[in-house]
């Protein structure tokens, strides 16, 4: 299988699976990975690849084989909708190269470890493509117009430590054994916290309808006014005060 789900207790993890080519995606695996994603019911999901890569993205040859259809009913737009809707918190585990929807998908994960030798690349315009998976308006609001249109235009390799910088990962790991041990650190974390307030917290973040402090603080208040009479949020209170 290309594509590998496994469940542990609370997590999740999806692993991209062809190291032979890089972890290139076939429209086939794109199928697998929606289901793989609509099947989740772990309140954590991880996505990783395998064999030093974490995808070079499209199988080209793959897509060029297949005659074009209804651009919003194929199987990359299947997993792009299933990754958008899952409540799961979604944390991405890359070692090696996010190259193409590699890198746009991290865009939506909700957090990303990456080791020291990986790199993100966005070379669209370079294979004579636009940025897809909603990255030309999720880029310039993560780094800014000017860098967005940098990376988007040239294509060219985005080191780890320059993805850091820029916001786009939350650490870098020295390598794969300390990278999965990292993971596993803070899936654990996650694991351990209520479903429902990891649920909220992540649609709160999420929420694009506000359009002010004072409209996301009602929102905010009727979250919190909700969990505080969920059974499991009270019987937490109660044991912190003994």
């Amino acid at each position: 299988m290309s594509i590998e789900t496994t469940v542990d207790g609370q997590v999740t993890t999806i692993t991209i699976n062809r190291p032979e080519k890089r972890n290139a995606l076939t429209k086939a695996m794109y199928t697998a990975l929606a289901k793989g994603f609509d099947a989740v019911r772990t309140p954590v999901v991880v996505l990783t690849g395998a064999g030093g890569t974490f995808t070079a993205g499209n199988d080209l040859g793959d897509f060029l084989a297949h005659e074009a259809g209804d651009p919003t009913k194929t199987p990359v737009r299947a997993f792009q909708e299933a990754l958008l809707a899952t409540e799961a918190v979604v944390v991405a585990s890359v070692d090696g190269p996010a190259v193409g929807i590699g890198a746009t998908l991290l865009l939506h994960c909700d957090l990303v470890y990456v080791t020291e030798r990986s790199y993100l690349q966005y070379p669209f315009a370079r294979l004579g493509l636009v940025p897809e998976f909603g990255s030309s308006y999720a880029l310039p609001r993560r780094v800014g117009p000017q860098r967005a249109a940098e990376l988007l235009l040239f294509g060219e390799r985005l080191p780890a430590r320059e993805a850091a910088q820029l916001g786009l990962v939350n650490e870098v790991l020295s390598d794969t054994a300390a990278l999965s041990k990292r993971v596993s650190e803070r899936t654990a974390t996650l694991a351990e916290r209520s479903v429902r307030a990891l649920k909220s917290t992540r649609a709160l973040l999420r929420d694009r309808t506000d359009t002010s402090v004072e409209a996301r603080m009602d929102t905010e208040t009727a979250y919190f006014a909700e969990l505080l009479h969920d059974p499991d949020t009270v019987a937490s209170l109660r044991a912190k005060l003994g």
